[in-house]
């Protein structure tokens, strides 16, 4: 695919070892406008040097927008217990001087909507609160945007709770806003994210390429695997769910999806940030709003992003 057949997108996202992943994909195949930060696996303070720090490892000259520091509503909640105290625990960071461009995710993203109508691909892989925000303030992009793909939900489980994955119950009310926007909206849920897993041959496969990115993003899956270990799993492996999110845009051919129609839950007391979907398949549904990734082809996924990550040097 030639520069000008990537498409252009916009990436916001709370990294998070598996956001830092997506910005790497999103760089190479897609002609990336901007990077927005949202509170999530860790305080925005934390997200917004992370993507920072991502741009200086993967020397692109992208502008970081930081956005909004809390949900809608609820108070905010993080994911240290993955991510660790940073955000972007395991490998040494380099040193730079990058600041942000902006502290208003929101108007970067309305704006580079509105100044392409039509051909922004929107792709958010931490909680929505900018997503959000940016449809309330602006309700026409609804209407302008090529294409939505989110990391968040799990069609039917969670893994916060039983029914709620950590994006959505974050802020289940700025989902529910996305979801119900008439979006053209691709989800990568956790029953899609888990098909793909690395593992120790895949870290060993970076390392093998030997360029610096390769050898700062095999550390990140080595600790960010390990802290699945500790979870339970007692393997050093873990999903790739913020990546999918990317590839569902610019690799295709490597998903399915299934249209359902899915709805938040906002109020349950066991189920509050569930994606609910209707999978009855009886006449009197309420028609799709979503594109569900159901199944993936996670070996050559891996492939992409090996050799991604390797062609950085």
């Amino acid at each position: 695919m030639g520069a000008a057949d990537r498409p252009l997108l916009l990436l916001d996202c709370d990294p998070g070892h598996d956001d830092a992943l997506a910005i790497a994909l999103a760089a190479r195949h897609g002609r990336l406008l901007g990077i927005t930060t949202v509170a999530g696996n860790v305080p925005l303070e934390r997200t917004t040097a992370n993507a920072l720090v991502m741009c200086e490892v993967l020397g692109l000259d992208v502008p970081v927008h930081a956005g909004s520091p809390a949900p809608l509503v609820a108070e905010l909640r993080t994911a240290e217990f993955i991510h660790g105290a940073s955000g972007l625990e395991g490998p040494t960071p380099p040193a730079h001087a990058r600041q942000v461009a902006s502290n208003d995710a929101v108007g970067f993203i309305v704006e580079t909507v509105r100044a392409n109508p039509g051909e922004v691909c929107l792709i958010a892989t931490g909680p929505l609160t900018n997503v959000a925000l940016a449809l309330r303030t602006a309700p026409d992009i609804a209407q302008q945007l090529r294409a939505v793909s989110i990391m968040g939900g799990g069609i039917p489980w969670g893994n916060v709770t039983p029914a709620a994955e950590f994006n959505i119950l974050v802020d289940p009310e700025a989902a529910d806003i996305v979801f119900r926007a008439g979006l053209p909206l691709t989800m990568a849920g956790l029953n899609a994210t888990h098909q793909w897993m690395f593992d120790e041959t895949d870290i060993e496969r970076l390392r093998a390429g030997g360029g610096p990115v390769a050898q700062f993003c095999a550390e990140l899956l080595e600790y960010y695997g390990n802290a699945y270990a500790r979870l339970g799993s007692n393997r050093l492996e873990g999903p790739l769910h913020d990546p999918l999110a990317v590839l569902a845009l610019t690799h295709p051919a490597l998903v399915t999806t299934t249209p359902y129609h899915v709805v938040i839950e906002l109020t349950g007391t066991h189920t509050r940030g569930m994606t609910v979907a209707d999978l009855r398949g009886v006449a009197r549904a309420a028609p799709p709003n979503v594109e569900v990734i159901t199944t993936l082809h996670a070996g050559a996924a891996t492939g992409v992003l090996v050799e991604t990550l390797t062609s950085y040097g």
